[in-house]
């Protein structure tokens, strides 16, 4: 730093540098959970079967010729309604596949007219599919081709479980598939040995996914696939209460479990289970938790394109000639919902919670303060109140630091005649000035850099904010006063004049170059005119490049807080309005004239010369 620049301009350059760049970079820097490599490359599919004493699935599904729509697909198979408490669909019979599920509770769209569709048919481009199978070592004593015969009732329901039957390869097998209030599905299994000789089997679950990652993402939830790295996506699970997750760029580089064997198997004693992750949802195979179990990830070529493929294989249980065992497998496949992932938790779903990105350093913000939030929702009414009432809570423990900063900060505007008098004249000796500056502070007992204090204190706040509305579904598509949904950027534009001219906010902010002008929503610029007050209220800068910085400030983060989601935006304009209230009371209490009252006292003095 510059000996010759005072410690005033010091705390304003200081400030003007943490909001360019903290703000702005500092998440992506110092936030987001840091990707491991691999330790191993995933083996080549001729590898992946040999001998590893677990069975591996290979290719699960039979090659067909894709559908041209999920309709179409729907149609080529028997299936199973499914009409739950929160989801609908059905299940392929053949294979007892669940590739067709659809979230009554959640659309793709604010407009709330199509149920988002998870899960899509396996023979479909962008099929999405998961199932339980039997196999003998390598060998499958049910798959995907296997038919099942239905039993009693076809409509598989919250209080309907439906029974399927198959018997072959010597064993004999009533199965019972059941759906809970939410998204879990249970396949309980009995199994008795037909043959005259004793078996080996185990119970194997299959997840997979059809096509390029960003593509089958963008067919469940448009826009979903461009996070900026904010949330994690990709492969997720727990192993003996070790989270391990690789996001879909690793995977589609062929990358694997990690901790895995040399041929990409990761093993575990004590529960677990293992899925694919979106944004919002997700589907994991849960195994029944007291049995061991190792999972695989494979990725698969074929001309349609690529294939992911989660396997998870149970203990292999010894089966005598007419002996029946009884296993119970589950597949999640829903929305990560905090409440409902915290109940399956509780139920003894290892680390369930973990399948929402809250960031490994500020976890014990993130998590605290959505609850806080969901709680205010309550007490308020919506999430945008209680965004309000949450920067209150946040800003009453600092107010007598915020106090005593904008004490310190009316003592420097006091001070802004002398100090400009010791810059004139010592304008030729940085040192002296330097000294008299410090003379200065120490008499008036003036602190330059106390107004930083409480804007670092919120820092962490703010960042844990902008992770919770990001990563938590809730937040998806809550409205609040004009905003449609308080996780996506402001709806409104300049170019439309805020809605007042016919074309779309979307369609003027996707104008190429100009629509980064006048695609500025409402919001952004409500924190541009506030951020201005704040200036008007603090001690100007002496040195004129900072003086320049500064006023250019908020129109910089007019620009950056347009991309922003709006319920972050909302609270720190109303951070902002709070502040300029606090900031306008301590100046005045203090004798300070401030820019306001100077503008305020101009057009005072204009009305009382047309009287």
């Amino acid at each position: 730093m510059n000996q010759g620049m005072d410690p005033q301009d010091q705390r304003n350059f200081i400030i003007a540098i943490v909001l360019m760049l903290v703000f702005v970079f500092g998440y992506q820097t110092f936030v987001l959970q840091p990707q491991e490599e691999a330790r191993l490359e995933a083996q080549e599919q001729a590898e992946a079967e040999r001998e590893t004493g677990v069975p591996q699935a290979g290719d699960t599904i039979e090659p067909v010729a894709a559908a041209e729509s999920v309709e179409d697909a729907l149609s080529a198979n028997t299936r199973l309604t499914l009409d739950a408490a929160r989801v609908d669909g059905s299940i392929r019979l053949r294979g007892a596949i669940l590739d067709d599920l659809q979230l009554k509770d959640h659309y793709t769209t604010v407009e709330r007219v199509n149920e988002l569709r998870l899960l899509r048919p396996t023979n479909f481009d962008h099929g999405y599919f998961a199932s339980w199978y039997w196999f003998d070592g390598n060998q499958p004593v049910t798959g995907p081709a296997t038919e099942w015969q239905v039993q009693g009732n076809p409509t598989l329901s919250t209080d309907n479980p439906v029974t399927l039957t198959y018997e072959g390869n010597g064993v004999s097998i009533e199965r019972t598939i059941s759906v809970d209030e939410n998204y879990m599905f249970t396949y309980s299994d009995r199994l008795t040995n037909t043959g005259s000789e004793a078996r080996t089997l185990a119970p194997l679950g299959s997840i997979r996914r059809q096509g390029q990652w960003k593509e089958f993402l963008e067919t469940t939830d448009p826009g979903s696939s461009n996070t900026g790295g904010m949330a994690h996506m990709g492969l997720i699970g727990v192993f003996d209460n070790n989270l391990t997750w690789r996001n879909y760029k690793n995977l589609d580089k062929g990358k694997g479990l990690k901790d895995s064997d040399d041929l990409g198997v990761r093993r575990a004693s004590e529960g677990g289970w293992l899925g694919f992750t979106d944004k919002y949802w997700m589907t994991t195979l849960i195994p029944q938790q007291e049995y061991e179990f190792a999972g695989r990830y494979e990725r698969l070529s074929r001309e349609s394109g690529p294939v992911m493929q989660l396997t998870v294989a149970s203990a292999a249980r010894v089966i005598e000639p007419g002996e029946t065992v009884t296993s119970e497998n589950r597949i999640f496949a829903g929305a990560k919902e905090l409440a409902v992932l915290d109940a399956y938790q509780e139920g003894g779903v290892p680390r369930f919670d973990d399948a929402i990105d809250w960031g490994n350093i500020l976890y014990y913000i993130t998590k605290p303060l959505f609850s806080l939030l969901r709680w205010l929702e309550g007490m308020v009414g919506t999430f945008g109140l209680a965004i309000l009432a949450l920067t209150v809570l946040v800003r009453l423990p600092l107010v007598p630091l915020y106090n005593q900063s904008y004490k310190s900060m009316a003592k420097m505007k006091k001070l802004a005649e002398p100090m400009k008098e010791i810059q004139e004249r010592f304008k030729e000796d940085p040192q002296r000035r330097q000294q008299e500056v410090m003379k200065l502070y120490q008499r008036e007992k003036a602190n330059p850099i106390a107004g930083c204090i409480p804007i670092l204190l919120t820092i962490p706040v703010f960042f844990a904010l902008y992770k919770v509305l990001f990563v938590t579904i809730e937040m998806r598509h809550a409205s609040f006063l004009y905003i449609n949904d308080l996780s996506a950027p402001d709806p409104t534009a300049i170019g439309n004049l805020f809605g007042l001219l016919p074309w779309a906010a979307a369609d003027v902010k996707a104008i190429p170059i100009i629509g980064l002008v006048i695609g500025i929503g409402v919001l952004p610029i409500l924190y541009g005119v506030t951020m201005s007050g704040i200036q008007a209220l603090s001690p100007p800068p002496t040195d004129p490049t900072q003086k320049m910085i500064m006023r250019f400030l908020p129109l910089i983060f007019m620009f950056v807080f347009a991309g922003f989601a709006a319920g972050l935006v909302l609270y720190w304009v109303w951070s902002n309005v709070l502040s300029l209230v606090q900031q306008y009371f301590i100046m005045r209490r203090n004798g300070v004239e401030t820019e306001l009252d100077k503008l305020i006292g101009r057009l005072l003095g204009r009305k009382k010369e047309d009287v």
